[in-house]
């Protein structure tokens, strides 16, 4: 007998189908609703963040991180340095204190001499390596097991940012994976792409007028951070080794940024500075430098 379960307007929290439990609707292959995740996000109070004292080492694995990425529940962080991405797990949820190697990690080399940042989809089933080699990339991998960098491998489908941005240090991607943001240090700006198939970087194009430079702030730009709307970016480099905050008054545009003149400064901990990154709650800060070979944590 065929059920059927009716969407209305009314946000939902649960569906259920006779006595199954609905774990996400699809039309076609697109998701159109998934339960909630019961987090609820606060934009971080950077001005008045502090360290935790709390680090993870990751000379064990590489002595020169330049990426950071964590397991949407927290529970699992990747590092990625020298074009290897490394996976650990966190026996405590967002306590970096409490992560520890896998013993599982990816060689992107073949297609990268000088990888910079990871990224995931929001399942975890597809990885992306941001490269500034001959070809200034977006690489994007497959991984059979979600969340699992070992069962990874290369889709054949990359990101050509060369016409925008020539020394790219780091990717992030809207939610839906309609966009992608990219800066580096070539010119100190980010860049928007829109991707007409989600979360296919190959069909990735520049948004002609779609970028802000954080140049007068910072000189070297490694890393950007979205808040879940879409209205806040953070940024990290390594000339200021300070996190700036930035508010886009049309949310995911990136023209219409601009400095709120909010700050944070990481060179106690790290004069190397790569990557940010938030708890999905915006709760915690994580920092990932290349100077001591940490990640660091902060509470906003």
């Amino acid at each position: 007998m065929t059920q059927n379960a009716f969407l209305t307007s009314t946000a939902l929290s649960n569906i259920a189908v006779g006595s199954t439990t609905v774990s996400a609707v699809y039309v076609g292959s697109t998701k159109i609703w998934e339960p909630s995740s019961g987090v609820t996000w606060t934009n971080p109070d950077l001005a008045n963040a502090s360290y935790d004292s709390v680090s993870l080492g990751i000379s064990g694995q590489n002595q020169y991180p330049t990426g950071l990425f964590f397991k949407d529940d927290g529970t699992k962080v990747y590092m990625l340095g020298q074009n290897t991405v490394y996976q650990y797990a966190l026996s405590t949820a967002w306590d970096i204190s409490t992560g520890s190697y896998e013993s599982k990690s990816f060689d992107s080399g073949t297609q990268t001499s000088f990888s910079e940042a990871v990224s995931f989809k929001s399942d975890g089933t597809i990885m992306y390596v941001t490269s500034r080699s001959s070809t200034d990339a977006i690489y994007q991998y497959t991984l059979s097991t979600a969340w699992d960098v070992s069962t990874a491998s290369y889709a054949s489908k990359y990101l050509d940012v060369t016409p925008q941005e020539v020394n790219p240090r780091a990717a992030y991607f809207k939610p839906d994976g309609s966009k992608v943001y990219v800066t580096g240090t070539g010119s100190d700006t980010i860049y928007q792409y829109a991707l007409s198939t989600a979360w296919d970087v190959s069909t990735g194009s520049f948004e002609t007028g779609k970028s802000f430079s954080v140049s007068s702030q910072e000189g070297s730009p490694q890393s950007l951070y979205f808040s879940p709307s879409g209205d806040k970016v953070w940024t990290i480099g390594t000339t200021n080794q300070t996190v700036y905050q930035y508010s886009l008054s049309t949310a995911w545009d990136i023209s219409t940024a601009s400095y709120d003149s909010v700050s944070f400064s990481v060179s106690s901990q790290d004069t190397g500075p790569k990557e940010l990154f938030y708890k999905s709650d915006g709760s915690k800060l994580y920092v990932v430098g290349a100077t001591n070979d940490n990640i660091y944590q902060y509470s906003t």
